[in-house]
């Protein structure tokens, strides 16, 4: 099983680097096999080139506003096939600029999105301009390596029980 836990987000709009702190945790964590850790930053395009290596699993972590407190942490999992699947709401004018929806209607285009994607996302306190993370997102940041690594470990346990 190939999993890609991708970290996604502004890191000079505070809050909004949330992904990308994650992700940089998880790099130095023991993952298991099968299983790639990357910073994608707001290099969304980059995203969607490297799942079209084809990924069973992709874990998307991403500050995402949901009107709860900052800092919640919420593990969402995404209806793909109800985004758009037009080249024009895939983000194709502004690859640089594509948001984590633009990517899935990308991948809905080209039909190569992973079957399982999930969504680790961080309620922002503050995403205006500013390099750091507020107080109650940075406190969020272990919690999310955690649920990162049980997530991991039951799609792990998930495809052994389908092997036998």
């Amino acid at each position: 099983m190939n999993v890609l836990v991708a970290g996604v987000g502004n890191i000079f709009l505070g809050d909004d680097g949330f992904g990308t702190e994650v992700a940089r945790r998880l790099t130095a964590e023991p993952l298991p096999p099968g299983t790639k850790v990357v910073d994608f930053g707001i290099r969304g395009v980059h995203l969607a080139y490297e799942l079209l290596d084809g990924y069973d699993v992709l874990v998307l972590i991403d500050a995402a506003p949901h009107g709860m407190a900052p800092g919640t942490v919420s593990l969402i999992e995404p209806d793909l096939m109800t985004l758009p699947n037009s080249p024009a709401t895939a983000g194709l004018v502004d690859a640089h600029g594509m948001e984590p929806t633009s990517v899935f209607s990308l991948l809905r285009t080209l039909e190569e999105a992973p079957a399982r994607t999930l969504v680790v996302a961080c309620e922002p306190a503050h995403t205006g301009e500013g390099i750091g993370l507020s107080e109650p997102v940075a406190a969020a940041v272990d919690p999310a390596v955690v649920m990162i690594r049980e997530l991991l470990t039951e799609q792990l346990d998930l495809e052994i029980a389908k092997e036998h």
